[in-house]
């Protein structure tokens, strides 16, 4: 169980700050069993309130400042998807990011990156699926490393070109 005032990942939402551990008093929930009251730190909308034994919507802590470098240092070790058709390839992205697991949102960002590229070198534009999946592992990603490391989300992708850039001037 996680703590009151912690951060975890919830789901496809992204980064939350448990608010309470509580059993609310609401219409269609009966008995004493617990719930997290979640508050999304960087997506609009409303207090989700989930049991706490949830056991349909991953539930994670978010990673330690120690995890988030030991992350970015593993970036350029992590490998893209493999070359498949696009409906393929679209069924990968969602699994992907239903996972929770940040290697797999950096395996979409770099496999997206690189079919981008190459579509401009051939003068094609880069494909809605690749840029849709992007843009949610990028969020997804950022949203959690920041909290991670303690810096706005605005910050993050400059943090982990200067950390991968010392890197390679090692």
């Amino acid at each position: 169980m996680f703590e009151k005032g912690g951060f975890i990942v919830y789901g496809t939402t992204g980064v939350c700050e448990i608010k309470d551990i509580t059993s609310p008093e609401m219409k269609g929930i009966t008995g004493n069993r617990l719930y997290y009251v979640l508050n999304p730190c960087f997506k609009k909308g409303g207090t989700i309130f989930t049991p706490v034994d949830n056991e349909k919507v991953p539930i994670r802590a978010v990673m330690s400042k120690r995890e988030a470098d030991d992350l970015v240092e593993a970036i350029p070790k992590i490998e893209e998807l493999l070359d498949m058709d696009d409906k393929l390839r679209e069924k990968r992205y969602k699994e992907a990011i239903r996972s929770c697991d940040p290697k797999e949102w950096i395996r979409i960002i770099k496999t997206s990156y690189s079919r981008q590229q190459e579509r401009m070198a051939q003068g094609k534009k880069s494909a809605t699926v690749d840029e849709r999946y992007y843009r949610a592992a990028e969020e997804h990603l950022y949203s959690e490393l920041a909290v991670a490391l303690g810096i706005p989300m605005d910050e993050v992708e400059c943090y982990i070109k200067e950390r991968i850039g010392q890197m390679m001037d090692a």
